[in-house]
């Protein structure tokens, strides 16, 4: 190097001239690369200003500007291992879809499809007639229809069915889950007027029956998602809001929450609300998502009478609501799967993750840490523990379940845990008591090599 180091800091053309860089025009446009190389030219003057001795070597640099281009065209948005073991994650896109329900919404995506059009007849329909049948199936309604999300179902279902009048709701079920989801706040935007009663522990069906009025038009109870109360509680039974509610020709809507249509009590899944429960009780409209319990694509469902739907669809809302092709052809083929609960118990993802034996897990969980003792400097452990729904699902009921303990040498829980997040594939792990914990519940069959591939990678790094 000379003594003075800028001299020896090649041209952007000189750079753009490296093997590496001539090979990536089929990949990245000419403007990016030569904008990233002007970026990395100066970012080495920066250095060299700050009296830093570098070797200014072209091809070197070269392949740190590809490198860098490489990382900026690859999307944010990418697949990941899920090995919390929490089946729901928020954060990683709550429920996985069927292999039926992502390849239906991939030929959707890539193609024309039958959206607004019947086939027969030749003339237009309505795109909620593809999922209307599997959602009065599985639920026993009348009528039903979907929109983009739950909380965009209670907005729109209220606004249809209550605007400018009283909406009566126990103190308690007011609740505020992810994002700042407030019911309140929903039901202003709707129109409708809250009116709350009872306390937070206590309401009783005199507490409804007091507070009617002459403009109340419906008895709503909220799905309490994300919390429960313990101790000296009441509350009322979905059936008594309905009895209350045809005394005073009032409707009665339910917020199910989770959409759960088969009965997992039996797998030691208690307490969340049967959708189909909900219908037989007598609500007019009950209220839930598409991407927790049902196991399909993020919507928000409506079933009910159908007077009551009918008149939710001719709302001008319903258009900014309206679900999108891909999730529509996703929550049909996800419906489908219900015609045998059997077999949807053992086909939808997220009921087979709910429902999977703790034995089997123990069985997995032992072979794999068998592989994973093959990798220098890894050390493994494998004990009992628990994990949860997740998704504002079954939010008290834990669920035994089989973790992997894993320590690397020189690699503090921290580091190894952000090493594996940010790897190729990235895996998302719960770290406790100086161990990143695997839980194999939420990790298909079908990742484990790649699983086992992240955690060779993350400790050679």
């Amino acid at each position: 190097m000379s003594d003075n180091p800028f001299r020896d800091l090649p041209s952007v053309t000189k750079v753009l001239s490296a093997p590496a860089l001539v090979g990536a025009r089929e990949r990245h446009s000419p403007d990016a690369i030569t904008a990233q190389v002007r970026a990395a030219l100066d970012a080495i003057r920066v250095r060299l200003v700050a009296g830093e001795s570098l070797a200014l070597n072209v091809d070197a640099i070269a392949i740190e500007v590809l490198a860098a281009l490489d990382t900026q065209g690859a999307p944010v948005i990418r697949p990941v291992i899920n090995a919390t073991g929490v089946v729901l994650h928020t954060n990683l896109g709550r429920a996985p879809l069927h292999e039926d329900a992502a390849r239906a919404a991939y030929e959707a995506a890539r193609g024309y499809l039958n959206l607004e059009l019947d086939l027969v007849t030749g003339k237009r329909a309505s795109r909620q007639g593809n999922v209307r049948a599997g959602l009065k199936a599985i639920t026993g309604a009348e009528s039903a229809t979907a929109v983009n999300n739950c909380a965009a179902a209670t907005v729109i279902a209220l606004r249809a069915v209550a605007q400018g009048k009283e909406v009566i709701v126990s103190r308690g079920q007011l609740v505020e889950i992810g994002g700042s989801f407030r019911i309140p706040d929903v039901m202003a935007v709707s129109g409708a007027t809250l009116r709350e009663v009872g306390t937070t522990n206590i309401t009783r069906l005199s507490d409804y029956e007091r507070a009617i009025t002459p403009n109340t038009a419906a008895l709503m109870r909220v799905h309490c998602s994300n919390y429960r109360v313990r101790g000296y509680t009441k509350s009322v039974e979905l059936v008594e809001l309905v009895e209350l509610g045809r005394k005073h020709n009032l409707l009665v809507i339910d917020d199910a929450g989770s959409g759960q249509a088969i009965d997992l009590a039996p797998f030691g899944l208690p307490g969340e609300p049967l959708v189909s429960a909900s219908i037989s009780s007598g609500a007019d409209l009950v209220l839930f998502s598409g991407d927790k319990l049902l196991g399909g694509p993020q919507c928000g469902i409506i079933v009910g009478k159908t007077a009551l739907i009918q008149q939710i669809e001719r709302d001008p809302l319903m258009r900014a609501f309206r679900l999108d092709k891909m999730t529509l052809a996703a929550l049909e083929a996800t419906l489908l799967l219900y015609r045998d609960p059997t077999k949807a118990i053992r086909d939808v993802p997220v009921l087979r993750m709910l429902t999977t034996p703790p034995t089997d897990l123990k069985r997995r969980s032992d072979a794999f840490a068998a592989w994973v003792r093959a990798i220098p400097g890894v050390t493994v452990g494998v004990w009992e523990d628990e994990s949860f729904v997740g998704g504002g699902s079954l939010p008290d009921v834990s669920v035994p379940t089989t973790v992997l303990g894993l320590s690397a040498e020189g690699l503090s829980e921290t580091e190894f845990a952000s090493r594996l997040r940010t790897g190729t594939p990235a895996v998302v792990t719960r770290v406790q008591d100086g161990r990143v914990l695997l839980d194999l519940r939420c990790v298909f069959e079908r990742q484990e090599a790649e699983l086992l591939d992240a955690i060779t990678l993350a400790v050679q790094k």
